[in-house]
């Protein structure tokens, strides 16, 4: 290997240690992989579960790094390992769930603005965060990493975020098909970020009681890309998915790589209740 990380006799670029990563809590659990056509990864993931007054509680982060910005794995990483750091520490003091997202995406957006110093590119990236509590699920995000809910109890799955994205207004205003703005080279042109280039950072949140027992989704585009339905992601959780969340998010992450794995694929699970 050169001093640079590349073989001397292939030319690859060795592995880095973020290239694949599984994290397994039980109740929580995520896969990311760089995806078959990337040199790196530039999602990233951050996960917790801890104990408040009210019951168990899962947090979870996930951020896609801007690509056409600089340093985006930096930048995706710097964001999520932020946005938990506070969530948590917000949720252990008995801050709103709502208001404890809010401040985690505040304080990336700083993170990921402050990395732009002395630059003349400034780093970018998308973030959806999570708060899975025993009585309701709680979802702030900025871009288009998406959150589904997907219940086990047969009900209608449903996608809870909304693009911040040109492909999304496009379809909100009738131009064109979900399938279509998928395909299409505006399909992915975000219109919110964080980063200090980001006119508008400001997070959506959304919040909801489940019905019944189920699993909350996080994901990049890496993976709702080639199935963008709740419905359709639902029928790939395996029966067993509440036993072994782990499995059934590197299932997730295996179904992108086999449709081609374009880009960085990141798959999160949590269960609700939280356990």
């Amino acid at each position: 290997m050169t001093a640079d990380g590349y073989c001397e006799q292939c030319g690859h670029k060795a592995l880095s240690g973020r290239d694949h990563l599984e994290i397994d809590l039980g109740s929580l659990a995520g896969v990311t992989d760089r995806g078959r056509h990337h040199h790196r990864n530039e999602d990233a993931m951050a996960l917790a579960t801890t104990a408040t007054p009210a019951g168990p509680v899962a947090l979870a982060v996930v951020c896609d790094g801007v690509s056409t910005s600089r340093r985006p794995d930096e930048a995706s990483l710097a964001a999520a390992e932020t946005a938990l750091r506070v969530l948590a520490a917000e949720v252990r003091t008995g801050s709103s769930a709502a208001a404890a997202l809010t401040s985690a995406a505040a304080a990336a957006q700083k993170t990921v603005g402050d990395m732009a110093a002395g630059s003349e590119d400034a780093p970018a990236t998308t973030i959806v965060c999570a708060c899975v509590a025993t009585e309701a699920v709680t979802v702030c995000w900025v871009g288009d990493s998406r959150a589904y809910w997907l219940p086990a109890d047969g009900r209608e799955p449903r996608l809870l975020t909304r693009d911040d994205s040109l492909g999304e207004d496009l379809v909100e205003a009738g131009a064109l098909t979900e399938t279509e703005a998928v395909e299409s080279p505006h399909g992915h042109v975000l219109t919110r970020w964080l980063g200090a280039d980001a006119e508008r950072a400001e997070p959506h949140t959304t919040s909801f009681e489940p019905p019944g027992p189920g699993v909350l989704l996080l994901c990049s585009d890496g993976l709702w890309n080639y199935q963008t339905s709740a419905t359709g992601l639902a029928e790939l959780l395996p029966p067993a998915t509440f036993e072994n969340l782990a499995s059934a998010a590197a299932g997730l992450v295996e179904f992108a790589l086999d449709c081609g794995g374009e880009d960085n694929i990141t798959a999160v699970l949590a269960s609700f209740p939280p356990r």
